[in-house]
């Protein structure tokens, strides 16, 4: 019997216990159920209880039934509530037949409300006698026991309400996750500011340089933006005489999603009338020191195997120090032709403007290295249109970014309150932005009139709480401390009916690579399909389906590839007859042939859509390895192993490099729910671990 047959079957018993219960003139669903404690308040009271003790203290709990050992006329459960789990008793004689009857209906699943008193089991279990007791919800859908302990990431964050149900401690980290907010906010209501809040929806986004969320408002028929920062908006009330306002919510960026990035995500952004950057940094410092006291009691943190201490004073680097210590490069005595060649020699994609690089360069050689808090200072005045120039260097501007982590947490500056310089940079920002640039900073006339008001001198930080969130709790991953992280959808658009265990590819391994060795002669070609295989056994790993399988039709995808490279037109055709002939099943066959649909060389798939995981992976897979390869070949040293995903990510976005890796293949893979920047990651990990056989 398949588990989704007996998972319905279940249902279909509880549903059936549910008749039953309403036959009894019993509500399943009450209105509510009065408690007295909770599961870890009387754990805690009665832990110095002796063993077979028993009391006349009467309590009420409520929870959901998670174990449950009948035996006859007695039965022991354990019902689990926010705080914990507790043991009950459950006795007829006790009950009265009557409510025995009822108590027999109960699944794991279902809540219920106990009133009774305690006792210590022989075994020394705090429990609860069951003196009554109340159905609050019958569940019909059991609790599969490949929930318990979920190691599914997937289903974690899809169904985050059976990830809180089953382990507990999940529960700790977003009940830590409000104590932060909490922590943030009576750190700044204490320094004097006020919490505000600015608008969601927005006509002119701004603030940051970021693609935003569009969409409309059928009232005045014109587009909007969900807001990318909070920072012109917070400004504009220092203008109007507020002098220390900050916003701790949500704002939205149109771009990648990975272990740091999500669509929506939490930041806090103040502005300060009259501070600068030195007291930006300063703020920053004693709240992320405040705000762990407060959660952790402690500013000594553990993230993986290191111990990062966010005690105040933090060290302070320029950018361009920042290099020397941990790039060993003086860009200082560098020309601009020697910059470009350091921008070469590492594989890094930027605009070939002197600050940019020196922007860049640090971001590629120096973040991941930067573990305990540093501030990162004076930055180049071509990163921030926003920012002041910098007070004794006009190349420069007043930027800092604290880094923990190899990750920035903040970004904080000098705010520019000159109207007129103000507008000139944003007038060179929607420049970019009209030239193709979807992250440049859009031109905000309205926030220029403000500024010709007068804004007084002030200061802003914006500070990623989700990253506050996650190294404060341990966590490698933001969808861990998300309830609800941004996910591919699911359903019938994502089909898999290509991945049953049962369906047979009548060629194993072995005879994979006897078959590649008859048919593929090149070198090249052969590569390829040891890379693909690679490519979709990772793919397969990650999605937990059949390694060995995925591997194997990775490997024969191109196997017709020498019969047909001088007519295209036969390519993913042939391949059929050679299948059939060494012994491919009906399903290994479809599969193949899937990858050449589209392919405007091949009339006779023309209107053929790939359909299943497997199919739009085994596409997007082969069709990756080029782009993987590719990078790989552009680096001095030609190592596959030292391509970073941060370059390869870049190099996806620059149309005209391997232009023959149709990147609209390769987004196949959301069709598979695997968002684009993890399948990058898989795809390179791959390949790196295969390396030494290409």
């Amino acid at each position: 019997m398949s588990e989704e047959t007996n998972e319905n079957n279940l249902i279909r018993e509880r549903k059936k216990k549910l008749e039953e219960i309403k036959n009894m003139g019993i509500n399943p669903y009450p209105y509510s159920f009065k408690t007295t404690h909770h599961s870890s308040e009387i754990l805690k009271k009665y832990s110095d209880l002796e063993k077979e003790s028993k009391t006349k203290d009467k309590v009420s709990v409520a929870g959901r039934i998670m174990a449950m050992r009948k035996m006859g006329k007695a039965a022991f459960l354990h019902i689990q509530d926010q705080s914990g789990k507790v043991q009950g008793y459950f006795r007829e004689d006790e009950l009265g037949k009557d409510n025995y009857a009822l108590f027999k209906q109960l699944d794991i699943g279902d809540f219920i409300g106990i009133n009774g008193t305690v006792f210590k089991t022989k075994t020394g279990e705090t429990t609860i006698q069951a003196k009554s007791f109340m159905l609050l919800c019958k569940s019909l859908r059991p609790l599969p026991e490949k929930y318990h302990g979920l190691k599914d990431d997937e289903v974690r964050f899809r169904k985050r309400y059976l990830d809180l149900m089953m382990s507990p401690e999940i529960k700790e980290v977003f009940i830590k996750r409000a104590k932060i907010y909490k922590a943030i906010r009576d750190f700044l209501d204490s320094k004097g500011y006020i919490e505000v809040q600015t608008p969601i929806l927005q006509t002119q986004y701004g603030g940051a340089n970021a693609k935003p969320f569009i969409t409309k408002i059928n009232a005045y028929n014109m587009p909007m933006y969900l807001r990318i920062a909070y920072e012109l908006h917070l400004k504009r009330l220092l203008v109007g005489g507020l002098e220390r306002v900050y916003d701790l919510s949500s704002c939205f960026r149109n771009e990648g999603v990975d272990r740091t990035h999500n669509p929506e995500f939490a930041m806090m952004e103040i502005q300060t009338a009259y501070g600068d950057y030195d007291f930006a940094m300063k703020l920053t410092e004693e709240l992320w020191e405040h705000v762990a006291m407060a959660v952790n009691g402690s500013t000594k943190v553990k993230f993986g195997n290191k111990e990062i201490d966010l005690k105040a004073p933090w060290k302070r680097l320029t950018m361009k120090d920042a290099i020397k210590k941990f790039a060993d490069i003086n860009v200082d005595r560098l020309s601009d032709d020697e910059l470009k060649k350091v921008i070469r020699e590492h594989d890094i994609d930027c605009e070939p403007v002197r600050g940019i690089m020196i922007a860049a360069i640090f971001e590629e050689l120096c973040e991941e290295k930067i573990i305990q808090p540093t501030h990162i200072t004076d930055h180049p005045k071509e990163t921030c249109p926003l920012a002041k120039e910098h007070r004794k260097d006009s190349e420069l501007i007043e930027r800092v970014e604290p880094f923990i982590n190899g990750w920035e947490v903040a970004n904080c500056y000098s705010e520019l309150i000159d109207p007129a310089i103000q507008k000139e940079h944003l007038e060179e920002q929607a420049k970019k932005g009209r030239g193709g640039d979807e992250e440049a900073h859009p031109m905000d006339t309205d926030y220029i009139e403000a500024l010709e008001y007068g804004l007084p001198p002030n200061t802003g930080i914006g500070i990623g709480v989700d990253r506050m969130v996650m190294l404060l709790t341990g966590k490698e991953s933001i969808r861990e401390v998300l309830l609800f992280p941004v996910m591919k959808p699911t359903g019938a658009e994502i089909k898999t009916f290509d991945t049953d265990k049962n369906k047979n590819l009548g060629i194993d391994r072995k005879k994979a690579y006897e078959l590649l060795e008859k048919y593929i002669k090149d070198d090249t070609t052969r590569a390829h399909c040891i890379e693909s295989e690679a490519i979709m056994r990772e793919v397969a790993s990650h999605l937990k389906e059949d390694i060995e399988k995925w591997g194997i039709i990775g490997l024969l995808h191109d196997l017709d590839w020498e019969l047909t490279k001088d007519n295209t037109k036969e390519h993913c055709i042939k391949v059929k007859d050679i299948l059939k002939k060494e012994g491919g099943t009906d399903f290994l066959i479809e599969t193949i042939v899937s990858h050449g649909y589209g392919y405007e060389e091949i009339p006779e798939y023309k209107d053929l859509k790939r359909q299943g995981n497997l199919q739009h992976l085994l596409a997007a897979s082969e069709t990756l390895t080029g782009l993987i390869i590719a990078a790989s070949k552009v680096r001095p040293d030609k190592d596959i192993a030292n391509v970073k995903l941060s370059s390869l990510k870049k190099r996806f976005k620059e149309k005209r490099f391997a232009a023959n890796c149709d990147r609209e293949i390769i987004k196949e893979c959301e069709k598979a729910g695997i968002e684009l920047d993890r399948f990058l990651e898989l795809g390179l990990t791959a390949l790196i671990k295969i390396k030494d056989k290409l």
